[in-house]
């Protein structure tokens, strides 16, 4: 059967997945990105021993499934499968410890992530809280916040590869101390907007609340209890805050870390950027899902679910899933070594409402609920087999021993810690379209999709358009008032019994929305993503209830959102004023870097340090504002070179961001290496502290960052300065064209080349 796409399909692939020339014209069509990845993936099973006329029938099997619409893996799968790059995973989750070298370390890798084209996740909660005391140094700490806001500029700066924006996920426990200021840290909407967040909510929090009491917020760093707070107070705030503008959402951390297949290896921290993702530090995952609109099948005038074909697509898509693990590229050793360890898969589904559109079964209504435990029930139990199977033909995941499997009665011989979990699946939906979002219920009839940086495509629901034609009442009059409308409920020109099952998000009430949520929850080993919508008119006190609903059901987390609480969101419906460009382009401004300025002034200063002669550049802007900080050492090369840029494009990042000085210096003192140095009767520890006393000194000087301009361009009069570093300028004034990359001197343009005549480097 030829593949069948339609219009929009066609519109995201061209745009995100299909494969471009160097000059950015698409040289692939839909069906060979479909072979590509069947091709790509099916190499698993060459792990295993399988022959050639095995994997080439598991290649047209998996070919046959993706171009029958029946099941899409992840964005990055689609993508990369098959390239160079090979990045496959969605989700990632990376450790922070209360270190400097951890945070700006997974603030490397989360770049790397990005530029592949996944998301990444993070617990801020082993940070110190904001103004505790940095023993080593006898300073303060800036607090979680404070670094969340890096994370931020960074991810603004690094795109998904030219095809997805940086996502990440930001979680702070309610017990620590700085609880208050994450929950309101998104208060204003163009603040952190790289970021979800949510609030791990524990078991004695929630116990707390129910009786009226106050609990403790401990200190990461001491373990020890600073301050005790009214769990209902706290509450309110995310409530209050959520109501707002949809954030903070709450995981219920204790109820995740129940369905820990691995705890020997840890305990869950932190999510996804949608939450639905459960990994452990450094895990990441695979995620897919079936289109279940695609396997209903036609019986008379009615429809019903094609279960024998559902069996064969489930226990195919957890196949393929696994097979990913083996043929990923990771972008670091210790992600490749975790995700290996659990083999964990994330199958999950799409077209949930449309299925129930074909079934004729309104979403809002019991029927719905039962079918959705029964479906999801199925597909686990599928799944399952298909996990030992593979258990069996390949072998147990390598953390088996110990994990909630391993039991002394009947071990169950998985090949894969965890199988199931209902992830949001935008885009690949629209691929295999017509078909509703993961299990949200249809968001409108007809409404607009902004897609990739503010590009719109036109949406209307091809069911509705095709019952409505064949029933008669078709019109574009209709449609054209249907797309100005949130819902179809008063319409009398519509049939009641279509007005029942075409229910949209705002027809449905608060309360099945989260009844859907947790009977799919039932049979998902991760979690379920799933937004709790909710009419802009909303009350706070209805927000308060849905929250506390879904930890009475057995949800691992809730997110909501209120219509028209935040200024820009995906799905519009109805008449929407346009935003003004002129507040786009400064809510941009306040969340990226800095741009850089034509002319820039700074210093060049030598320390000696235990591995050699350091030379660090630091720049200004117009304004006195430190701006970028540049470092180099001799001829170094190699690990030592990259670590030394990468320290100096994270604290530049850092200075563009707005972070504090006095902040970065504290978190850059006193780090040790092996072989520290005297300069100038001071103790020189690393190449770190040495950053950090080259910042203090020439930033937190007595005549104030404000003078720094004028330090710089009194500098500027001499060849070199106090310490006998080369002094630079970078600008389009005169020859001065960077800074030597041997000594950190100034690079001149000369016939035709660059130079420098401090150590004779040249260009050319």
């Amino acid at each position: 059967m030829a593949l069948q796409l339609s219009e929009n399909a066609l519109t995201v692939l061209k745009r995100r997945y299909l494969t471009k020339d160097e000059a950015g014209k698409v040289i692939e069509t839909p069906d060979e990105m479909f072979k590509r990845v069947a091709k790509a993936i099916a190499q698993g099973d060459t792990l295993c021993g399988k022959s050639a006329q095995e994997i080439t029938s598991l290649e047209e099997s998996f070919y046959r499934m993706m171009t029958a619409l029946e099941f899409m893996p992840n964005s990055p799968c689609l993508m990369n499968a098959g390239k160079d790059l090979g990045q496959l995973s969605a989700c990632f989750v990376l450790p922070i410890e209360d270190s400097m070298d951890s945070i700006f370390e997974s603030l490397k890798v989360t770049a790397m992530i990005h530029k592949s084209g996944g998301g990444t996740g993070f617990s801020f909660s082993r940070l110190r809280p904001k103004n505790a005391v940095v023993k080593t140094t006898g300073g303060v700490a800036s607090g979680p916040i404070s670094f969340m806001k890096v994370y931020d500029a960074a991810t603004e700066a690094v795109k998904q590869g030219g095809t997805r924006r940086g996502a990440n996920m930001g979680i702070l426990r309610v017990d620590h101390p700085d609880i208050l200021e994450f929950i309101t840290c998104k208060e204003n909407n163009k603040h952190i907007t790289n970021f979800n967040i949510s609030v791990a909510v524990t078991n004695e929090f929630m116990e707390k609340l129910k009786n009226g009491g106050e609990y403790d917020l401990i200190d990461p760093h001491t373990k020890k209890p600073v301050e005790r707070l009214k769990a209902s107070d706290v509450f309110d705030l995310i409530v209050k805050q959520a109501h707002k503008n949809g954030e903070p959402g709450i995981i219920f951390i204790d109820r995740m870390n129940e369905f820990n297949p691995t705890p020997k290896l840890g305990s869950y921290e932190s999510t996804n950027p949608c939450g639905e993702q459960i990994l452990l530090p450094y895990e990441s995952c695979d995620l897919g899902s079936i289109n279940l609109l695609a396997l209903a099948k036609k019986v008379g005038n009615r429809y019903e679910i094609d279960w024998e074909r559902l069996k064969e697509v489930t226990r195919l898509s957890a196949h393929f899933l696994d097979n990913l693990i083996d043929v990923n590229r990771f972008p670091l050793p210790a992600i490749e070594k975790a995700t290996k360890q659990t083999r964990k898969i994330g199958l999950g589904v799409m077209g949930w409402a449309s299925l129930l559109i074909r079934l004729n079964i309104p979403y809002n209504s019991e029927e719905a609920v039962a079918l959705a435990e029964k479906v999801m029930s199925f597909i686990l139990e599928e799944a399952t087999k298909k996990s030992l199977e593979l258990g069996k033909e390949k072998g147990v995941f390598p953390a088996f021993k110990g994990s909630i499997y391993d039991r002394k009665d009947s071990p169950l011989r998985m090949r894969n810690a965890t199988l199931t979990t209902i992830a949001p699946t935008g885009t690949i939906s629209i691929i295999a379209g017509p078909c509703s979002s993961g299990i949200e219920p249809l968001f409108a009839i007809s409404y607009y999709r902004n897609v990739m940086d503010n590009d719109k495509l036109v949406e209307v629901d091809p069911l509705f358009e095709e019952i409505a034609r064949e029933r008669g009442f078709y019109s574009r009059q209709l449609m054209e008032k249907i797309a100005d409308s949130t819902s179809i409920q008063a319409m009398s020109e519509i049939p009641e019994d279509l007005r029942r099952i075409f229910v949209t998000a705002h027809d449905i009430s608060p309360e099945w929305h989260v009844r859907m949520q947790a009977a799919f929850q039932k049979y998902v080993h991760n979690a379920t993503s799933k937004t709790i919508n909710f009419p802009h008119e909303a009350k706070v006190e209805d927000v308060r209830k849905s929250y506390l609903l879904a930890y009475d059901l057995g949800c691992k987390g809730i997110t909501i959102y209120r219509d028209k609480s935040r200024e820009e969101q995906v799905l519009n419906v109805g008449s929407v004023k346009q935003k003004e460009e002129p507040r786009a382009q400064d809510a941009k401004k306040e969340i990226a870097p800095r741009p850089r300025p034509e002319v820039i002034i700074g210093t060049t200063t030598k320390v000696s340090t235990g591995c050699g002669n350091l030379y660090v550049t630091i720049n200004v802007d117009e304004e006195g504002k430190p701006f970028e900080l540049f470092t180099q050492m001799g001829k170094a090369g190699g690990c030592a070179g990259s670590q030394l840029e990468a320290l100096g494009r994270l604290v530049s990042l850092a200075f563009r961001a707005g972070i504090e000085v006095k902040a970065i210096i504290e978190q850059l003192r006193n780090i040790r290496c092996p072989s520290p140095s005297w300069e100038k009767g001071q103790r020189i520890f690393s190449c770190a502290d040495a950053i950090a006393r080259v910042v203090e000194k020439r930033l937190m000087n007595p005549t104030g960052v404000s003078n720094a301009v004028e330090v710089a361009a009194s500098a500027m009069k001499h060849s070199h300065n106090e310490d006998g570093g080369a002094a630079v300028a970078s600008s389009h004034h005169g020859n001065i064209v960077g800074v030597c990359p041997d000594c950190g001197g100034a690079l001149r343009h000369e016939e035709g080349c660059s130079k420098c005549h401090a150590c004779g480097y040249s260009k050319c």
